[in-house]
């Protein structure tokens, strides 16, 4: 009797393990197929908000001060000067058209540079930071990390380089509230995107690495300097005719 009961309770637990893996297989399933759904969609569709935007919304709420002023309009590919995705590819990830989302190169200098107890810029491609900020939240655990890889794979695998870096200057911040080259342009500049000068592109690009500390419309002496090397590496890349590659 003993023996019949014990095996009973050890089929049944195995019943129940097996639901378990079962379900929690269905919940992964459906969120990889979301996932993918998701990204196929933006591919064609411009995005409402981002993960970033909704965050500085929630935070605006929470923080007694009430709704988050953000200022975001989608602005299509020819409505953009070809200065501003020439600027952020200088700024932000000269190998751009080359690399398949990954900058193996700058990881493996910035895990060095880390070892050595020294601050490196990080080492994020453009592909990286539209996968950040369109879908995830700020942060460096290694679960964000994981998820900005999947979701980099997925618009490298899904979506051409020219849209990627449309999106990205879309979704990008430029100042505090300020996301997009739409608001950017009539924020710093009273300008449409489409009028954007060179010098202009490039100031808007020298504040990307800390929007909220580096002003475009108030320009540091650090600032300026960084435009002006944004500036010279756009040159060296042959100009806006760069974006000819995309």
């Amino acid at each position: 009797m003993k023996s019949s009961s014990h095996r009973r309770v050890k089929k049944n637990g195995r019943r129940g393990a097996g639901k378990i893996v079962f379900f929690l297989g269905r919940i992964l399933f459906l969120a990889v197929f979301l996932s993918i759904a998701t990204v196929l969609a933006f591919r064609w569709l411009p995005p409402p908000t981002s993960a970033f935007m909704m965050q500085s919304r929630v935070a605006g709420l929470f923080s007694g001060e009430g709704k988050s002023s953000i200022r975001y309009q989608w602005c299509d590919w020819d409505d953009i000067s070809p200065y501003l995705p020439l600027a952020v590819v200088a700024a932000e990830d000269q190998k751009f058209v080359r690399h398949s989302g990954f900058d193996f190169d700058s990881i493996a200098k910035a895990m060095e540079s880390n070892k050595k107890g020294r601050r490196l810029r990080g080492a994020s491609t453009i592909t990286q930071q539209v996968a950040k900020n369109l879908f995830l939240w700020p942060g460096r655990s290694y679960l964000r990390k994981g998820f900005e890889a999947y979701f980099t794979v997925l618009l490298e695998l899904l979506w051409p380089k020219k849209r990627i870096l449309e999106v990205y200057v879309n979704i990008a911040q430029f100042g505090d509230g300020v996301y997009g080259a739409h608001a950017a342009a009539e924020k710093v500049f009273r300008k449409k995107p489409a009028n954007l000068k060179e010098g202009d592109a490039a100031l808007l690009a020298a504040v990307l690495p800390n929007p909220m500390v580096l002003k475009a419309n108030k320009p540091s002496p650090y600032v300026l300097e960084r435009r002006r090397w944004i500036t010279t590496q756009m040159r060296q890349l042959n100009g806006t005719s760069y974006l000819r590659n995309l």
